[in-house]
């Protein structure tokens, strides 16, 4: 009983030691890839599981880390960091989300496209809108304000034809259509609600 006392009393000092740090920040998110999102005021930055600074309280604005990439923004501008902090795509764009699927959407001259992990244009700049890959497919609007999906070589798999449509889960993804809003299979048919 005593070894056991101990080992407690052990875990709660190595615990508060390790979350002493966190008083420093008004906000710490989970860790990805061995870094924290820290907000203070209005900066953002990443921490290590020690809590020590590795990306400064510079940004503006961060994501979580992704398939060990964070978009970061300074003012109006986008770019990534890799998982050791440093600025591996500069901040040129005007949107940028994380990466899923291996491909980032991001914004650039108004219009929506996709790049890859080198931030090489996979699918070019040619959407109104667009939301990131989720099992394959990624929802994309043109100009009239309609939805529709592609895969991941940018063909279109159903027409525009959604007011809204949102990332698939589990084979499903939930879709606007003529003001309704229903749930859809990869195959475009309308299904039940999971918990019908």
């Amino acid at each position: 009983m005593k070894k056991y006392l101990i080992l407690f009393m052990l875990f709660i000092a190595i615990d508060a030691t390790a979350q002493s740090w966190t008083k420093l920040y008004d906000y710490v998110d989970e860790f990805a890839f061995g870094l924290a999102k820290v907000t203070k005021g209005d900066k953002v930055g990443f921490v290590n599981t020690k809590g020590e600074v590795i990306v400064p309280l510079i940004y503006d604005e961060a994501m979580t880390f992704r398939e060990g990439k964070a978009t970061v923004r300074i003012d109006k501008k986008w770019g990534y960091l890799d998982s050791t902090g440093k600025l591996i795509e500069e901040l040129k764009y005007e949107e940028a989300g994380c990466f899923r699927d291996s491909l980032a959407v991001v914004r650039l001259h108004n219009k929506f496209g996709y790049v890859n992990h080198l931030f090489q244009t996979v699918i070019p700049f040619q959407y109104e809108g667009a939301r990131g890959f989720s099992e394959g497919l990624a929802p994309v609007s043109n100009s009239n304000g309609l939805w529709g999906y592609i895969n991941k070589k940018g063909q279109m798999v159903f027409d525009y034809q959604y007011n809204f449509a949102d990332f698939f889960v589990e084979g499903i993804a939930r879709v606007m259509k003529n003001g309704n809003m229903i749930m859809i299979d990869k195959k475009g048919k309308e299904v039940k609600e999971p918990n019908d």
